[in-house]
């Protein structure tokens, strides 16, 4: 079972309706004890990244992180990989996951903002699991107005307004600033891929 966790910020119809449609077993839940129990925990997330306090309000950021350290595979998508970070600009009260270093810093004021639209993918450090067969250069569909920096785990990064990460991975956490469900063969690609794991 893949909890796709709901706490009020986001595209959550259509992240299941893609799980949906490649034979995934899914549930749209806010429960603690429903999460815990998962096999699969996928973070969606559209907005401000203030909506995350309710992550941390809720009892899901505990159950999540006693998830994560048991190995259960996880992903966080746009605002949810965001959250994966220690922090962001945007509401720097706020403390994201901390399972990578650094802050998501907001675009340049030279380019617009937000980035919407498709954009291509530069694929780095071939072994992704996440993104396993998906063709350097494929397109993929963004909205966001912050960014997370190129790191260690960055396992594709993207040009707009100098680089950033699209994915990350390490061990059994994925991260994607992309919307997979929005992206087409090769975002129900890498949603296949994380079903698969």
């Amino acid at each position: 079972m893949i909890a796709i966790v709901d706490y009020k910020a986001g595209n959550l119809t259509s992240v299941k309706k893609a799980l949906d449609h490649l034979g995934a077993e899914t549930i749209v839940t806010s429960d603690p004890a429903q999460v815990a129990k998962s096999d699969k925990i996928v973070v969606p997330g559209v907005g401000h990244f203030a909506t995350t306090k309710t992550l941390n309000d809720s009892g899901l950021r505990d159950v999540i992180m006693e998830s994560i350290e048991r190995s259960v595979p996880f992903l966080g998508i746009c605002l949810g990989m965001q959250w994966m970070l220690a922090s962001s600009e945007e509401a720097p009260e706020l403390h994201g996951l901390a399972l990578w270093a650094g802050e998501c810093s907001r675009f340049p004021p030279d380019v617009k903002s937000p980035h919407v639209g498709w954009n291509s993918l530069q694929i780095r450090n071939g072994g992704s699991r996440l993104l396993r067969g998906v063709s350097p250069g494929s397109y993929v569909y963004f909205t966001h107005s912050y960014r997370v920096p190129l790191l260690a785990a960055t396992t594709a990064g993207c040009e707009y307004g100098g680089g950033f990460s699209a994915a990350v991975e390490k061990d059994n956490l994925f991260g994607v600033q992309f919307h997979p469900e929005k992206s087409g063969q090769a975002g129900l690609t890498i949603l296949k891929n994380f079903c698969d794991l």
